[in-house]
């Protein structure tokens, strides 16, 4: 069967007023990342990868070792995609507090450490990519990025946030603007409960 794409964890119109409008998510998640699905699905019909049991499995075979295939373009950006709608929320924005609070005050100096780091590395992105926080093989958080569809799950670390820093992420609600959208993400949408979720999940396993 065709892989599907889960819903939006919210409406369109719901984070209009965090600085993302519903024009953009309609192309965004109504047409870029509904692309990515049916181009992937298009890919691998017929073909071994089909009958992997989630499009996370596609994307982790279809790397390849780090010469990774079409397939893993796509199979990435849907993964990618969703985690970052579930990294945002209407009611998001603030500051972090809980298990995750302490392991950025721990690992990375602070929130306002971490704060200019995962800015910096969504700013200086070269073109299209994406900004993480993950826990690494060691436990311990860490900010980086990544070009394209690439990912921290295909390097062994497990990521707890994510912004989209590719142009259709903002291009319609703030033009060339990156940083202007990286500092309304940071300061306006970031579902802390969620990460703190995805943080208490990756460090007990």
């Amino acid at each position: 069967m065709p892989f599907t794409l889960p819903p939006l964890p919210y409406a369109l119109d719901a984070l209009k007023a965090k600085g993302m409008s519903k024009t953009t998510l309609e192309f965004h998640f109504g047409k870029h990342h509904t692309a990515y699905l049916n181009n992937l699905n298009g890919q691998i019909a017929g073909k071994e990868l089909e009958s992997l049991g989630s499009v996370e499995e596609v994307m982790l075979k279809s790397w390849n070792g780090g010469q990774p295939t079409p397939e893993f373009n796509n199979a990435a950006q849907v993964v990618n995609h969703t985690f970052f709608w579930e990294s945002m929320s209407p009611s998001g924005g603030g500051k972090p507090s809980g298990k995750v609070a302490e392991a950025i005050d721990k690992d990375l100096g602070g929130y306002d450490k971490f704060v200019e780091a995962f800015k910096a590395a969504g700013a200086t992105q070269f073109g299209s990519g994406w900004a993480w926080l993950s826990v690494n093989g060691q436990g311990k958080l860490e900010v980086s990025k990544t070009p394209n569809a690439e990912n921290p799950w295909v390097h062994g670390a497990t990521p707890i946030l994510t912004m989209d820093v590719w142009e259709h992420a903002y291009y319609l609600d703030v033009q060339n603007r990156r940083p202007d959208f990286i500092s309304n993400f940071v300061s306006n949408l970031i579902d802390w409960q969620r990460v703190e979720q995805r943080y208490l999940a990756a460090t007990s396993k």
